[in-house]
């Protein structure tokens, strides 16, 4: 019973796969690919997540057709209307929609497959393949937005810190040879992203109060911007007092890894007091 309840959800698996490949493929054409270069990664953090608490997730499992089939029923539903809209949408909004109700159907077939008590073991691995939902425009362009603002004030903050004589004209700052601007392509949403979907993973592994994981997540958006501001800070003083061509560089538009790093170096000690928190409490 055991290997016909993995084949059969692995068939279901193996169709969302084949379903998936055309609005992937149509994602990562676009301009806004390079926002979902971890969305290949996400399945297999769910499967390793589901691989080491296999004993727990399956050690009671029967199939749920009156959970599982309305589910699968929503998640076709979904994508049929997606592909009767697909005319009407962009790219990015096409992908979101296909990828959102493949995500449906995938948490639909576990559940048929499965049960719901090997769902709810399983729950946080299933619901974390939403990240390899495209977010869609409207609430990307929100996001990206707020990024922007948070960026330009965490940067005004570090300019009056260093001492460097600049003026601010909402997000331009004018520095005695150069003018810097924070413009949306420069919000950090990519390492944003990155650094969200860790604190997310990261909260779950090692933390166990809900609240403390969404302080750590809460952190993790501030140190995405704080990090963000730190590069723009850097790029502006290198452009003004050493070569204004580094605004225009590779160190410009490529030189992100090392902020990235960065931020992951602020967040561990954050990480580490929240679990050590729970230590003391367990202890007391």
């Amino acid at each position: 019973m055991i290997n016909t309840r993995n084949i059969l959800f692995l068939l279901f698996s193996a169709a969302t796969l084949i379903i998936a490949y055309t609005p992937v493929r149509a994602l990562y054409s676009s301009n806004k690919s390079e926002y979902y270069s971890h969305i290949a990664l996400i399945p297999l953090v769910s499967i390793y997540l589901v691989y080491i608490k296999s004993k727990e997730i399956f050690e009671k499992v029967n199939y749920s057709f009156a959970a599982g089939i309305p589910v699968l029923l929503f998640g076709i539903a979904m994508f049929l209307g997606g592909i009767f809209l697909g005319s009407g949408l962009d790219k990015n909004n096409y992908a979101s929609l296909i990828m959102f109700s493949i995500f449906i159907f995938i948490n639909g077939a576990f559940l048929f497959s499965y049960g719901m008590q090997a769902y709810r073991r399983a729950l946080f691995p299933l619901l974390f393949l939403i990240f390899t939902v495209p977010v869609p425009t409207a609430i990307m362009d929100s996001i990206i937005t707020f990024l922007q603002v948070g960026s330009t004030e965490l940067s005004n903050l570090l300019f009056m810190a260093s001492g460097v004589p600049f003026v601010r004209d909402g997000f331009v700052f004018q520095l005695s040879d150069i003018s810097v601007e924070v413009a949306r392509q420069c919000s950090g949403i990519r390492s944003s992203m990155a650094i969200f979907i860790v604190s997310v993973l990261a909260g779950h592994m090692f933390l166990k109060t809900r609240w403390k994981q969404i302080l750590l997540v809460i952190c993790a958006v501030v140190i995405a911007m704080f990090k963000n501001s730190i590069r723009i800070l850097t790029l502006s003083l290198l452009g003004n007092y050493v070569d204004p061509v580094i605004l225009t560089s590779s160190l410009h538009r490529e030189g992100g890894t090392p902020f990235f790093v960065l931020a992951l170096l602020l967040l561990a000690p954050i990480l580490f007091l929240l679990r050590r928190s729970e230590k003391f409490t367990d202890n007391g």
